[in-house]
């Protein structure tokens, strides 16, 4: 993994390298960049792949004490990723809260070329669903507490309810376990986590702003959705389709919101034939 300083501290990065388009993958909240890992193998034969880890909650390095770690706050960070790396005509992707990013960044910024929207929350959906609400009220805790609370997360049966990762991901609990282990190991992560989730759902018409944003988002875009999402409305997949000028809708069974845990193959397919 790369690393760079931006203005919240050291963020950690993937980057395949190579010569072709530039794609920049967006992971969500408790989550890491190894979320893209087997969709990573198939695109970076086509794409340069930037993969970075942002502070979500289950990045490594504890960012400064005074960094924004809101909605709009993780969509600037990503900006500044964008502009020190001098990326452009960049395909960004984003899946769960990553996506909530995606939207906001490709509102603004003229780096990115192409957007794809992979079962995230939209519109009023924010915090998403019994999983997010149960998770966001999470940050009331103190990180002491919060990191007391977590150690339940070591055990399989707590990471697959509901309230956890059970209604996010069908195939992916290695992943998930691997990225409790920052929250559970180090105070620091603890501490960023709790400010996280104290930020990221403060502004709830956010995201209704950023689809109105969206309207105007004349370069192509895709969206892919679960087509039994227990998380991420299906009805939101239809409606930000509909709504952005190249907007293309693509639907795949058998997976749960993390689809690039559950079907990678199918994802990285949709992507690179559109």
């Amino acid at each position: 993994m790369a690393e760079i300083e931006l203005g919240v501290g050291i963020v950690e990065y993937r980057d395949t390298g190579g010569d072709g388009p530039v794609m920049v993958l967006l992971h969500g909240l408790l989550m890491d960049a190894t979320l893209w890992d087997a969709v990573i193998a198939d695109v970076s034969r086509s794409f340069r792949v930037i993969a970075p880890t942002l502070p979500l909650g289950a990045h490594r390095t504890a960012v400064h004490a005074d960094a924004d770690l809101s909605l709009a706050g993780v969509a600037a960070v990503t900006t500044e990723l964008l502009e020190r790396l001098d990326l452009r005509g960049v395909t960004l992707v984003g899946n769960d809260t990553g996506g909530a990013v995606a939207q906001l960044v490709a509102a603004a910024s003229p780096r990115v070329g192409r957007l794809v929207l992979v079962a995230c929350e939209a519109f009023d959906n924010l915090p998403p669903g019994l999983t997010g609400r149960t998770v966001a009220a999470l940050g009331k805790l103190s990180p002491g507490l919060f990191r007391a609370f977590m150690q339940q997360m070591r055990l399989k049966p707590a990471r697959r309810l509901p309230i956890a990762f059970g209604w996010l991901t069908k195939r992916g609990d290695a992943a998930t376990r691997a990225w409790m282990e920052p929250i559970l190991t180090r105070p620091g992560i603890a501490r960023d986590a709790v400010r996280a989730l104290r930020s990221l759902f403060a502004d709830r018409a956010i995201l209704l702003r950023a689809a109105e944003d969206l309207r105007t988002f004349d370069r192509p875009a895709l969206v892919v959705w679960a087509a039994g999402d227990r998380v991420m409305p299906p009805e939101h997949g239809r409606r930000l389709a509909a709504l952005l000028p190249q907007g293309k809708l693509v639907t795949i069974d058998d997976t749960a919101t993390l689809i690039p845990l559950d079907q990678p193959a199918r994802l990285a397919a949709a992507i690179q034939s559109w």
